[in-house]
């Protein structure tokens, strides 16, 4: 059964990644996730059934349009495989739990950020009010070893992000403060720390790679958010047996 409930997670996943390539490009926008129905950004077709079969459609088009022949956005078909690979990898960690409903809801909020976050430099405020009430119900249900270290985890993030930014006077996007409250209610305060930590240096290796590839255009701010968003998948799964690896150092 194992290999069944994984073949249906994937395919649940990349068709819910679909949905939140839809959300994370149109929230930002003030568009409707609804209308108008998906379409070709170049020709404006409107896409049909073969268009929108999930990372299949994909690989079968070669990348394009099939009207016009105009390139499709990688960051569609990764995004869509990301979401469905991450399902089942939670589905692997935590087995049917209700920890497993918190990991679904996490990691489809990470994949929506990551999209508008690098589209747009935008984490939408929208987005993060919607999962709010399904991570607060998440973490009732399937409580952190100490209950109440969901609260002192959102306090903590969404504080020492907004302390940076006003040391920093800026140097911090509001929506990263807004998702560190929501990374702290999943993950508790010491994890929330250290996801904090492992973004950073996650962020200064990508900064230092995107400052080589693009030469003299170094003006150009580079989203944080997918950096925040890997980081959180990193700690959610192995924070813990970092921490006790670090400790034993001692």
């Amino acid at each position: 059964m194992e290999i069944v409930y994984s073949i249906f997670l994937f395919l649940f996943g990349i068709v819910l990644g679909s949905f939140y390539n839809v959300v994370g490009l149109r929230i930002p926008k003030g568009e409707s996730i609804v209308t108008p129905p998906s379409h070709c950004t170049s020709c404006n077709r409107q896409l049909t059934v073969v268009d929108l079969v999930s990372v299949f459609s994909y690989i079968f088009l070669r990348g394009k349009c099939r009207t016009c022949g105009s390139k499709i956005s990688p960051i569609y078909f990764f995004m869509e495989l990301i979401t469905g690979l991450l399902f089942v990898f939670s589905y692997w960690q935590l087995g049917l739990s209700l920890e497993l409903l918190v990991a679904l809801f996490f990691m489809s909020l990470l994949v929506i950020i990551v999209v508008s976050d690098i589209a747009y430099m935008i984490i939408p405020d929208k987005v993060l009010l919607f999962f709010l009430p399904f991570l607060i119900v998440g973490r009732a249900v399937s409580p952190l070893n100490v209950w109440w270290d969901a609260a002192l985890g959102a306090v903590v993030g969404f504080g020492i992000l907004l302390l940076i930014a006003v040391i920093s006077k800026g140097g911090m996007g509001g929506g990263d403060i807004k998702l560190f409250f929501l990374i702290g209610l999943v993950l508790g305060t010491v994890n929330t720390l250290l996801t904090l930590f492992v973004a950073s240096v996650i962020g200064m290796i990508v900064g230092f790679i995107v400052l080589k590839v693009r030469g003299q255009d170094r003006k150009s701010p580079v989203p944080f958010g997918p950096s925040i968003a890997l980081a959180a998948v990193i700690v959610y799964f192995y924070g813990d047996n970092m921490v006790d690896w670090y400790m034993g150092l001692f």
